[in-house]
């Protein structure tokens, strides 16, 4: 070969060399971001060798700290990648990272699932910085740009953000002797949406009988549970037990479906990668569930004696469901709305038609959840359009307090 050829080949060799060498990422990396659960703060450690990355993730959400250890990490050239595990809820949930080394910092993709995706820059931390991550620490970087599902952060009150109505008196949801009780059943139907046999729990109230007819409450679950988790922290049936026998509620029937509409409906594994399910779960409900109940059970089968109420995620398909179907259902309850609420416009393109059907919206949040942005904005568009509706806020988290709390006060202003 010439020798021009050869400097020319060393050269190109020499380029893909270096383009394929490594980042110099080893060390701390500091920065904040939103999430769907507030403004978190993050202390990334890394290590290096060859193109594998290993190290840690320390967070802090609300002044709660977790570390993870970093899985399937690879670095090539100035593009990284690496998963974080968290555990919530009871379920393994897989957070994949990808970055790109700049001049200010490490820019990153974070993605939760399908459910939520946030952008922001990492910035190395200082020598002699202190290894943890703070709202004051110059490492910090700028403010982040909100990903497309980006939600959550600073929790800021306004006047109209405060309780509407007391909390319930001790015992409300405690099982009473001498008093009678109703059943709860869990049956099995055939969703034709899923295209598989699916399960909900039913709870038919006192004395219920095929000689009378009986309104439907359909109480949907957050995205950790299944048709099991409103009767593991609430009892449900208890609930309604006893304000039926002080009076308070109509008996009413309560179905508590499965609104993770797949095949595998199990809340396992990554959870939020089955978020489309969700949204799936609007068809199984009108063509699948209520026609099962309306055949089954003895109910007044329309849309003045269906309701439609459930806790964060299922308050987002509630209100979705719901306001989107006003010719089904006249009660719409979302308790602490997760961010798969729709925008306020698109829930309610007509707030005339709204304003005409609805016997009764609600909304809820506590004021310590950091997705009360969802419920606010809400809030706001129905104030702007004098819709009526009740907006309470409560002393909670997004919790099972609150959310057995709200279904305590709307079970006695419904059907009524």
């Amino acid at each position: 070969m010439k020798k021009t050829g050869m400097i020319l080949l060393g050269g190109l060799i020499g380029l893909l060399a270096s383009a394929s060498r490594a980042a110099d990422i080893a060390g701390q990396w500091h920065a904040q971001f939103d999430t769907p659960i507030g403004l978190q703060k993050y202390v990334f450690t890394f290590q290096t060798d060859g193109d594998k990355l290993t190290g840690k993730a320390a967070a802090d959400v609300n002044g709660q700290k977790r570390e993870a250890e970093l899985k399937e990490g690879t670095i090539n050239g100035d593009t990284l990648s690496f998963v974080e595990m968290l555990f919530f809820q009871g379920n393994e949930v897989r957070i994949r990272y990808t970055g790109k080394v700049a001049p200010d910092g490490i820019a990153f993709t974070r993605k939760v699932g399908d459910f939520a995706t946030e952008e922001f820059v990492a910035k190395r931390a200082e020598a002699g910085a202190v290894a943890t991550a703070s709202p004051t620490n110059a490492a910090a970087g700028d403010r982040p740009r909100r990903g497309p599902g980006g939600f959550g952060g600073p929790i800021v009150l306004g006047p109209d953000d405060k309780a509407a109505f007391d909390d319930p008196p001790p015992g409300f949801d405690k099982k009473r002797d001498g008093i009678p009780h109703g059943k709860l059943q869990m049956i099995e139907y055939e969703s034709k949406t899923v295209g598989t046999t699916r399960k909900m729990n039913v709870y038919a109230p006192p004395g219920y009988s095929t000689d009378k007819k009986y309104p439907v409450l359909y109480l949907l679950h957050g995205i950790g549970g299944d048709e099991t988790e409103w009767e593991r922290f609430t009892h449900p049936d208890i609930l309604l037990d006893n304000l039926i026998a002080e009076g308070k509620a109509v008996p009413m029937i309560i179905v508590m479906p499965n609104g993770r509409a797949q095949k595998n409906d199990r809340a396992e594994g990554n959870m939020f990668a089955a978020a489309p399910a969700f949204a799936v779960f609007e068809q199984d409900l009108l063509k699948d569930v209520i026609p099962t109940i309306e055949s089954r059970y003895s109910v007044q089968a329309d849309r003045e004696h269906r309701a439609l109420a459930g806790l964060s995620m299922g308050g987002g398909q509630s209100l979705n469901f719901g306001l989107a179907h006003l010719d089904t259902f006249a009660w719409v309850g979302g308790f602490s709305s997760a961010p798969n609420t729709k925008p306020p416009a698109q829930l309610l393109p007509d707030p005339a038609a709204a304003t005409q059907h609805l016997k009764l919206l609600w909304l809820s949040s506590g004021n310590k959840d950091g997705l009360i942005r969802i419920s606010q904005g809400v809030h706001a568009y129905l104030k702007e359009k004098q819709v009526p509706h009740v907006w309470h806020v409560d002393g909670n988290g997004h919790d099972a307090t609150h959310w057995k709390n709200n279904l305590w006060l709307f079970a006695q202003r419904i059907f009524k």
